[in-house]
């Protein structure tokens, strides 16, 4: 087995030393990843997660302090702030010993902040701090942002593989009349079974390989796996986006626009994980690769 690793490995090191990328291609690269860093940087980005707690039924202090059950960032919020109330699976907060706390930028004291099939999602912040509820299956959680954060100053470029055009292939769409659904899981072990519109079936370096795609809007979403990760790429895989295929049912899957799931960047995120049947037996040396590491 690691004969023929080191061997495939080797082969696509020649592959990849000898490929072309046009001046044209590379700079729509480097425009898409200028664009992740952005999106990365953005309120509403990864690098300025600050908390993710998950509440259980009845009261759950938060604050600065250390006796709180949520413990924010000190200095940025009173010890004692106050309190989230969970009923189900409905969220309130009371706030007890802060007066510059708002709910979607109108200052409170009491708020109903989550509800099942709420509009929108109800932003409450106190300084550079931000947090909103999310859902989990049966868990809900405080997501806390710290537009401040250190890690956004501490950020650093994510490296990428050479641009290289063999590895954007052009991938058939293979549909099913019967509604599919694969099993997705994330990080936290937590396993839904989603719909998938088809798998999408490529070639690459003279084989054919297939990928279960998810539905996003207008794009195809893949969640895969390689044999590079854990060594030159995120050990849990990454993602790529496709554009919905055509009449014709085909599609442009481009892996040199792969990239690294939140869960690379912070701990606070809640990434899936690429099933079972996406993990490719190659080593795809295109795309972002580990960050930090």
């Amino acid at each position: 087995m690691l004969r023929t690793v080191l061997t495939l490995s080797f082969t696509i090191s020649l592959a990849t030393a000898f490929s072309q990328a046009s001046p044209a291609y590379k700079a729509e690269l480097d425009a898409w990843h200028e664009k992740r860093v952005r999106e990365l940087k953005a309120e509403n980005g990864w690098l300025n997660l600050a908390g993710l707690f998950w509440l259980h039924e009845g009261r759950n202090s938060f604050g600065s302090g250390k006796n709180n059950e949520l413990v924010f960032p000190t200095g940025k919020i009173a010890e004692q702030a106050g309190y989230f109330e969970r009923k189900g699976n409905e969220v309130n907060m009371v706030v007890t010993a802060d007066n510059d706390v708002a709910v979607d930028g109108r200052p409170t004291r009491a708020s109903l902040i989550y509800r099942p099939g709420q509009t929108g999602t109800v932003i409450v912040s106190r300084g550079s701090l931000r947090w909103n509820i999310i859902q989990r299956e049966d868990r809900l959680g405080i997501r806390l942002r710290d537009l401040k954060s250190a890690r956004l100053d501490s950020f650093t470029r994510i490296h990428r593989f050479p641009a290289d055009s063999n590895w954007r292939t052009t991938a058939r769409l293979e549909t099913s009349a019967i509604q599919k659904t694969i099993p997705i899981t994330n990080v936290l072990g937590q396993t839904t079974q989603q719909p998938s519109p088809g798998k999408l079936v490529f070639t690459l370096q003279g084989k054919t390989w297939s990928l279960d795609a998810l539905e996003e809007g207008d794009e195809l979403f893949i969640i895969f796996g390689d044999g590079t990760n854990g060594d030159e790429t995120y050990p849990s895989g990454r993602f790529v986006y496709a554009k919905k295929p055509g009449p014709d049912g085909t599609t442009l899957l481009d892996f040199n626009k792969a990239y690294n799931p939140p869960c690379a960047f912070t701990p606070f995120a809640t990434c899936p994980l690429p099933p079972r049947q996406n993990q490719l037996p190659i080593l795809v040396t295109a795309g972002e690769m580990t960050y930090g590491h």
